[in-house]
């Protein structure tokens, strides 16, 4: 049985176990890119400015591709709520971000990042999506645990003597009669705690983080390829109107971004860097010298 507290209670502010854990992934994210930055001998003044085009994507995007992607109707029914945390159909009330998807969010971050690297960082997009790769997955693990808490994003109907069957009651609203379901939740983020794992190994025990964009890549095919199979044990969410071949929403949309990473894995040869290179920020003002610009 799973029926736990929506948050811990402080007065009367409640703090949401979902916001916490949203906390948790841009703080370790911050810590983690912090040791990256100091491995590679990359100032940290290009720290900053990283963390906040990353939650600008990450909030901004996996809004905007669950309206999109799940919600559409909110563009006419409730416009605001799109945008902001509150709701002003039914009278003028907040209630957070409800719906956030990570396809949109790696959309809007994959356009965030180059402006990162073109502009600020001045390196190519490739190393950067490398080592945000690497956070990313820890951070992904605890969007997945927020979604527990919530009991949302739950699972289809388990096997009552299954040892990963669980009672989700606060969903009877939605989904009628409490039946044992999976926790397909702690499915990807298991996964992706152990994809966090094979990243980080890679990076710190391989010469591949020189190999710009490869480590990119396998962060894209096996992060896709999980929430690509968990699907199978999910109930819809909302009005899945992209499906072909008997495949749901979110793997229609993954596969797409698994070939982008077999792709990006074969280019990466091209971008090989030596170490020294690798510390140095201004990829593009070295470029230049080099043709003479």
């Amino acid at each position: 049985m799973w029926d736990p507290s929506k948050g811990i209670h402080i007065g009367s502010f409640t703090l949401h176990f979902y916001s916490l854990m949203f906390v948790f992934a841009f703080g370790f994210g911050y810590v983690l890119m912090t040791r990256i930055f100091k491995i590679d001998n990359i100032n940290q003044r290009y720290l900053e400015p990283l963390f906040t085009w990353t939650l600008i994507g990450t909030i901004l995007g996996a809004r905007l591709g669950h309206v999109i992607f799940y919600q559409p109707e909110l563009f006419k029914e409730d416009f605001w709520s799109v945008f902001l945390p509150i709701s002003t159909k039914n009278g003028f009330k907040f209630t957070g971000f409800s719906g956030l998807a990570s396809h949109g969010a790696t959309i809007a971050l994959i356009f965030t990042t180059l402006y990162y690297s073109f502009k600020i960082i001045r390196k190519n997009p490739f190393w950067v999506y490398d080592r945000l790769g690497i956070v990313v997955a820890l951070g992904g693990a605890f969007v997945r645990m927020g979604n527990f808490f919530n009991s949302e994003i739950v699972g289809k109907p388990a096997d009552p003597n299954s040892p990963f069957a669980l009672l989700f009651p606060q969903q009877s609203s939605e989904y009628g009669l409490t039946v044992p379901r999976y926790p397909s939740q702690l499915f990807e983020a298991v996964g992706y705690v152990l994809l966090f794992i094979l990243l980080w190994i890679l990076y710190r025990k391989t010469d591949k983080k020189y190999q710009q964009g490869w480590l990119f890549g396998l962060f894209f095919i096996i992060l896709w390829a999980i929430r690509f199979f968990v699907e199978f044990l999910k109930e819809p969410q909302g009005d899945e109107f992209i499906q072909i071949g008997g495949l749901n929403t979110g793997q229609v949309l993954s596969i797409p971004f698994m070939i982008a990473g077999v792709v990006i894995m074969i280019v990466s040869k091209k971008f090989k860097i030596t170490p020294e290179e690798n510390e140095k920020p201004e990829y593009i003002e070295n470029s230049k010298k080099t043709t003479g610009v």
